[in-house]
């Protein structure tokens, strides 16, 4: 089982977005497939039509009192399940903490090989943040993938954020940035999106537009593929997931 975790230090970045087609199209191609919604706001959950409920809450989750299988739940897709965010997940810090120190940042690796034989990929949707629920996700990850707006501010986030990694002891995420929330009619955009990828190699030439509809998600409740699949988005999104297949092996 492959982990690939959609995260960006900054919100508001396209993390969900990513994640939510990502997911699918992993499902599309065959994948046993399994997306964690992580952020308390819940926003994945509510785009696959699934209540924002978790049996237990975090605390039961995160403490091994309530088996991670028992979360689970199916979405209108085949090959695709959700384990749904709830509000208690405001509260997974805390509950992360209380594993100790030296348990406290490989809880949801732990968690995770739980669910090993049941699933080929698991997609982890992330709150904006570096906490212990980042560096959580930050350890259990193989792939990250960083949705990256095309502006200079947006590069240093990025930049900040394999810094931060070059410090980590032992097991790293392969890490894949790429453009997201692109609009090609700004000069700054075009420069980014022609000049990074060839200077650095953890960024690819992929740019996901800044489209209307994108934000249709949330009116359809359903993956860019399912209500747009010729859009230029759907395309887009199509051409990261084969990356990202590729850097899984598959």
């Amino acid at each position: 089982m492959k982990t690939v975790a959609s995260y960006n230090i900054k919100g508001g970045v396209g993390k969900t977005t990513a994640a939510v087609n990502l997911a699918y199209a992993s499902a599309l191609a065959g994948r046993r497939t399994l997306l964690w919604d992580l952020d308390p706001q819940g926003a994945a959950t509510y785009l696959f039509r699934v209540k924002p409920r978790v049996k237990g809450g975090s605390e039961k989750l995160i403490g091994g009192k309530r088996p991670v299988d028992a979360a689970l739940k199916a979405t209108d897709f085949d090959n695709l399940d959700l384990l749904p965010a709830d509000f208690t997940y405001r509260n997974m810090d805390i509950d992360l903490a209380r594993g100790g120190a030296k348990k406290a940042v490989r809880t949801l690796s732990k968690l995770l090989r739980e669910l090993s034989g049941e699933y080929d990929v698991v997609f982890l949707d992330t709150p904006p943040s570096l906490s212990l629920v980042s560096e959580n996700v930050l350890h259990a990850a193989d792939v990250l993938v960083v949705p990256i707006i095309p502006t200079v501010l947006a590069q240093r986030t990025f930049e900040q954020l394999v810094d931060f990694l070059a410090g980590f002891n032992g097991h790293r995420p392969r890490v894949h940035g790429f453009f997201s929330m692109a609009d090609r009619r700004k000069s700054l955009h075009r420069n980014l999106i022609a000049t990074l990828p060839g200077e650095r190699d953890d960024i690819s030439a992929t740019a996901i537009p800044a489209l209307s509809v994108i934000e249709q998600m949330a009116v359809e409740r359903a993956p860019l593929a399912v209500y747009a699949p010729h859009s230029s988005a759907a395309r887009a999104y199509d051409a990261l997931w084969a990356e990202v297949a590729g850097l899984l092996g598959s």
